[in-house]
């Protein structure tokens, strides 16, 4: 199987997350930059170990405070970067589990960081294998990204997974409209290495968009 999720990256430090208490607080800022650094940062051939070795963490802040969405969303988000991280069939299960977190936080509050669980979760669907062998499904990723740009509609991550969608169903036109949109995207505090690896994918995705379009 094609990486699932090599760029997973949600969670924009919205009000929800200042809501948290200092603990819950720190403790979601370090697993946000831990996950920017090995993204972007870590050796390819590294980044498993990295992933696995956070994930343990998240699944650990799930377990310790199972009613904080944020926690949810990011136990999404790093066992979906460890499944991609890994590659093959063999992340499947990953894949699986990352979605069943999303589907939780989602539960427990959609709004939580800015619709980040309906962006990721979205991402997933568009990204893994359709039936027999997964779970993925075009239309309704489309649906939860639409839900996603609701909530946060000028947000890097919410335009780039949508503009990647678009590109993926060859609506080549409507995708660099969305990718240059997220160009222009606030900066956000704390989250520098993770902004600029996210640009540096958008410049890469409007790449292809634009052989597409000449």
């Amino acid at each position: 199987m094609k990486k699932i999720i090599a760029c997973l990256l949600l969670g924009t430090l919205s009000q929800s997350v200042w809501a948290l208490d200092p603990a819950d607080q720190q403790r979601l800022i370090g697993i946000q930059q831990n996950w920017g650094h090995i993204q972007y940062e870590v050796p390819a051939e590294q980044r498993t170990a990295a992933f696995e070795k956070l994930a343990a963490q998240t699944s650990a802040f799930t377990q310790e405070r199972p009613a904080v969405a944020e926690a949810w969303i990011w136990s999404g988000i790093v066992t979906s970067s460890w499944a991609g991280a890994q590659g093959g069939l063999g992340a499947l299960g990953k894949a699986k589990a990352a979605k069943a977190d999303l589907e939780k936080a989602l539960a427990l509050d959609p709004k939580a960081l800015q619709g980040s669980a309906y962006t990721s979760l979205a991402a997933l669907y568009d990204r893994v294998p359709g039936w027999p062998i997964g779970f993925g499904d075009s239309d309704k990723a489309e649906q939860l990204l639409k839900q996603a740009l609701q909530l946060n509609p000028t947000g890097i991550d919410s335009l780039y997974f949508w503009g990647d969608h678009l590109y993926r169903q060859k609506r080549y036109g409507e995708a660099k409209e969305a990718l240059q949109k997220a160009l222009q995207a606030a900066p956000r505090p704390g989250r520098e290495t993770a902004d600029a690896g996210r640009r540096k994918e958008i410049d890469a995705l409007l790449v292809d968009v634009n052989k597409k379009l000449n």
